[in-house]
C-alpha cells in the first residue's frame, strides 16, 4: 500500500474521533470496498518488465557498433544497470536514475564501453568475454526487482589512447590586442587517429566548447585560443580550466587538461575627437599642418609608436621609408594616427602614408624612449602632424584615421578637408 492511501485511511480513522466509533467503522469498510480494486492494482503493477537485449552478442569493430538495452517502468523507480563480467568484476553504465511509469520502453545503446573512475581515462572499451547485463529497480516504496540477461562482447581488448606532452603556453595570457600574450597555444600529441574535443571550464563553471569532434591523424597537434568563446565573445579575467578529450573508434575515451589565467584583458578603443587643416590654401613646396585629437576610450592600454608629434613628411615620403625604415609597420597591434588623400594610389598596406604615435608624452618620455609607448584608458593625446606639399595638383581632399597594424583602419577618413595648391 502506497504512502498516500495510508495517509487516507489515517484521516478515515481520525473522523471516527469525532463521530460514533460505529459510524466510523462503517465509513471505514466502505472506503475499503471503494479502493480494493486501485490498491490492489498498485501492489501488483511489476517495476521491471519486458526487459530485453536487441541482441546477445556485440562484437565492437571501430564501426560505431551498438546494441539497444530496453525495458518498461511499471511504477516510479531508480533504475541502475550495469554489466558483470565472469570474474565478478562489476561496470556500471547507469546508477540510479529515476525513472516515471511509461507505456514505452525506456531504452539505453550500449557501444561496448563503460565509464570509469579514473581521472584520466574516463571511458573504457571492455575486453571480450561472457557478461550479464543487470537492471536493478528501486520502487519509491522501498520495493526492489532485478533482472539479468546474458550478453557476449567478442574482441580483443585495445589499449586507450594517449595524450602525449600536453603543454599551454603561456598559462597566463592577456587578450587586449597589444601583441604581448595575447593568445596560449595548446600543443600535444596522438599516437593513432582520433576524435578531439577541447572545451574551456571558467572561474563560475560555466563550460565553453572550443573544438568538436575534430578528426585528429597521429601527429604533433597545435590549437590556439585567444581568450573568447567560438562566437567572439571576450572572457573575463580569472582561471579558467581547459580540457583535451580524444576518443578512438572503439569508445576509448582519454582526458587531460591544464589551466590558463586570463589577466588584464580587455577590448582595445581609440576615437579620433578632433581634427583639423591648416592653411587650406598654399604654395607648391609649403607645410600642411593637421591638429588631431584622440582619446583612448577603450578598457586596456594601447601600444603606439612611430615618429614623435611634429615629425614633418613630405608627399613623396611613407612611414616605412623614412629614418631608414625604423617606423615600418609592426605586428602585435600598436596603434598610430594617421592622413591620407584621395588620389593615393598605393592602397593596401601604403594606405596612410603619413604617420605618428599617438602619445601627450615627448619621445624621450616614452615607456621605451624613443622607441613605443602607450595610452592609457581615459588618457588623451594631442598630435600635430606636418606634410610638406610636392604632389603637382591644384586640389587634394586630405582626411584623417586610425591605424592598427596588421588589424585594420579605424574610423577611417575622417575629417576631409579640400586644399589648394599654387603654383
Amino acid at each position: 500500500m502506497t504512502r498516500w492511501w495510508r495517509l487516507v485511511l489515517a484521516w478515515l480513522m481520525g473522523q471516527s474521533a469525532v463521530d460514533s466509533r460505529q459510524s466510523a467503522g462503517r465509513l471505514v469498510l466502505a472506503w475499503l470496498m471503494v479502493l480494493a480494486p486501485t490498491l490492489s492494482a498498485c501492489g501488483s503493477t511489476a517495476l521491471l518488465t519486458d526487459v530485453v537485449l536487441s541482441q546477445p552478442v556485440l562484437q565492437p569493430s571501430g564501426a560505431g557498433e551498438t546494441l539497444a538495452i530496453r525495458y518498461v517502468v511499471g511504477r516510479e523507480a531508480l533504475v541502475s544497470v550495469a554489466l558483470v563480467a565472469a570474474d565478478g568484476t562489476t561496470y556500471p553504465l547507469r546508477r540510479d536514475q529515476r525513472r516515471m511509469p511509461s507505456g514505452e520502453p525506456y531504452t539505453l545503446q550500449f557501444d561496448g564501453t563503460a565509464p570509469t573512475d579514473d581521472p584520466v581515462i574516463r571511458r573504457r572499451a571492455l575486453p571480450g568475454g561472457t557478461y550479464r547485463v543487470v537492471l536493478a529497480a528501486t520502487g519509491v516504496d522501498g520495493s526492489r526487482e532485478t533482472v539479468e540477461l546474458p550478453l557476449e562482447i567478442v574482441g580483443d581488448e585495445r589499449q586507450p589512447p594517449s595524450i602525449d606532452g600536453l603543454v599551454a603556453a603561456p598559462t597566463t595570457i592577456s587578450p587586449n590586442a597589444d601583441g604581448i600574450d595575447d593568445v596560449s597555444e595548446i600543443t600535444f600529441s596522438v599516437p593513432v587517429t582520433t576524435t578531439v574535443d577541447l572545451v574551456v571550464t571558467g572561474p563560475d563553471g560555466t563550460v565553453y566548447p572550443f573544438i568538436s569532434g575534430e578528426e585528429l591523424e597521429p601527429a604533433n597537434q597545435r590549437f590556439v585560443w585567444n581568450g573568447r568563446t567560438v562566437d567572439g565573445f571576450l572572457l573575463g579575467d580569472g582561471a579558467y580550466r581547459y580540457t583535451v578529450r580524444v576518443r578512438d573508434g572503439l569508445g576509448n575515451v582519454v582526458e587531460r587538461g591544464g589551466e590558463i589565467t586570463i589577466a588584464d584583458g580587455g577590448q582595445p578603443s581609440a576615437t579620433i575627437t578632433y581634427s583639423t587643416m591648416a592653411p587650406q590654401a598654399l604654395m607648391l613646396g609649403e607645410v600642411l599642418t593637421v591638429t588631431m585629437r584622440v582619446v583612448n576610450d577603450g578598457d586596456v592600454p594601447i601600444r603606439t609608436y612611430g615618429p614623435a608629434s611634429g615629425y614633418e613628411y613630405t608627399t613623396d615620403d611613407v612611414y616605412s621609408s623614412i629614418e631608414d625604415g625604423a617606423f615600418t609597420a609592426r605586428s602585435g597591434g600598436f596603434w598610430r594616427i594617421g592622413v591620407d588623400w584621395d588620389a593615393n594610389s598605393g592602397g593596401g598596406a601604403r594606405r596612410y602614408p603619413y604617420r605618428w604615435a599617438i602619445t601627450p608624452r615627448p619621445p624621450e618620455a616614452w615607456r621605451i624612449p624613443f622607441v613605443e609607448d602607450v595610452l592609457l584608458p581615459g588618457e588623451e593625446a594631442l598630435v600635430v602632424g606636418r606634410i610638406r606639399v610636392r604632389q603637382p595638383e591644384t586640389r587634394m581632399g586630405f582626411y584623417v584615421g586610425l591605424i592598427q597594424d596588421g588589424v585594420g583602419f579605424f574610423q577611417d577618413r575622417t575629417g576631409r578637408t579640400i586644399i589648394h595648391i599654387g603654383f
